[in-house]
């Protein structure tokens, strides 16, 4: 019989707060933090919306007590603040030997690349960031600076990339490989992903509408996001609190379209269905879907033909996507909205699906329009990502 995977630290940094319980008093009072850009330098500042976090690189640094000298990018930062909080929310702040960490990213050190890339040749204080665009930088700058000395990987899968993580520290745990792992990710904004994805034609100057007829396109956002995995026979034999279990996850490609969903949602339902079976249950029990919920036209109406698959004659859960609070958020969404799941279960809640009107004609999803109470044994999260990359997972009540 294999161990149940236990969930025993989780942090956070996001647009709508600098920790758990701040994430946690947005979502409560509905209060979302897309603005226009304060702190990165583009000509599409005040465009468009976006999930930025207000804090500068100069004082990330300063709260991770970090030289002058360092070669962190903001993505490392990002991920120094909330996998510490993680680690000191599983009481690990003086690291194990034996702790694994698989860190996802998308986006890497694109920003400092980017931003230095003219001067690499002639300017030595910025050579320390000649390889920050490879995602696999950003992970080893961060597992060096928290210490660890077992395995360091990197999962890179578009917007499923750090649901992906979760899902390797969870076989990790499962097949004996390692008795804790620090998953999650992170992602910043750069010009790169804010020029591509207005190429694409899917960023929208207003709050997306996620599941609403009248959606016309995502905010980009940056957040990191960690949780502790640990065998739970380990969590219990030194007293840790178990928040929650990771108890189903799966991945499926339905290699579609490099950049869209398919019609009719095939990988999505595939993932879906995996993850079910994985934690032996059916669709009835599921109390509460945090979708992937992009507020893309394609993405919406996949997802939904997906749901409505699994979730018979239309018989689904009480469902939301809260990207409208935090901003898409790339590589780091998936572990972004897995402490939303955990926090709907310790919290016995549901949370707002903001700006929605009008259900869309295709599928009527009418997704939750307040914060409220929702008993909650399972939730299941879904991050779909670029190449039809899918992965859903479902956490459990501890």
């Amino acid at each position: 019989m294999k161990t149940r995977v236990a969930i025993t630290g989780m942090g956070i940094i996001s647009a709508i707060g600098n920790t758990v319980a701040e994430n946690f008093a947005a979502l409560r009072n509905s209060k979302s933090g897309l603005t226009h850009l304060e702190f990165l330098e583009t000509k599409h500042a005040k465009d468009y919306l976006f999930g930025e976090i207000k804090q500068s690189n100069a004082g990330l640094e300063q709260k991770l007590q970090l030289s002058k000298n360092n070669n962190f990018t903001r993505g490392a930062l990002l991920a120094g603040v909330a996998a510490k909080e993680a680690l000191r929310n599983a009481n690990l702040e003086t690291l194990p030997n034996d702790l694994a960490f698989v860190n996802a990213t998308s986006v890497g050190g694109m920003d400092y690349t980017e931003k230095f890339y003219q001067n690499f040749s002639d300017k030595q204080n910025t050579q320390k960031y000649i390889e920050a665009q490879h995602p696999g930088f950003t992970t080893d700058v961060i597992g060096a600076h928290l210490g660890c000395k077992n395995l360091v990987t990197t999962i890179s899968t578009a917007c499923s990339s750090s649901a992906n993580a979760i899902l390797t520290g969870a076989k990790l745990i499962e097949n004996n490989k390692a008795k804790q792992v620090l998953v999650g990710g992170t992602d910043c904004l750069s010009k790169f992903t804010i020029n591509g994805f207005k190429s694409l034609m899917i960023l929208s100057k207003n709050a997306c509408k996620a599941f609403d007829k009248n959606r016309d396109g995502l905010n980009l956002g940056e957040a990191a996001a960690y949780l502790v995995l640990e065998d739970e026979e380990t969590a219990k034999e030194r007293n840790q609190p178990i928040l929650g279990y990771c108890s189903g996850f799966a991945n499926a490609n339905d290699a579609y379209h490099q950049t869209a969903s398919s019609a009719s949602g095939e990988g999505n339902y595939l993932a879906i269905k995996k993850a079910l079976q994985k934690a032996n249950l059916n669709a009835r029990q599921i109390d509460y879907i945090l979708a992937h919920g992009t507020a893309t036209v394609n993405n919406d109406v996949s997802e939904g033909k997906a749901l409505q698959r699994i979730f018979e004659n239309n018989n689904l859960p009480p469902i939301s996507s809260t990207k409208a609070f935090t901003g898409h958020t790339l590589g780091a969404a998936g572990a972004v909205e897995a402490v939303f799941a955990i926090l709907a279960l310790q919290k016995q809640v549901v949370f707002k699906n903001l700006n929605f009107e009008t259900p869309m004609p295709e599928i009527p999803i009418k997704p939750v329009t307040a914060f409220q109470s929702n008993k909650n044994e399972h939730v299941l999260s879904n991050s779909f990502g670029f190449g039809g990359n899918c992965t859903s997972l479902i956490f459990s009540k501890a």
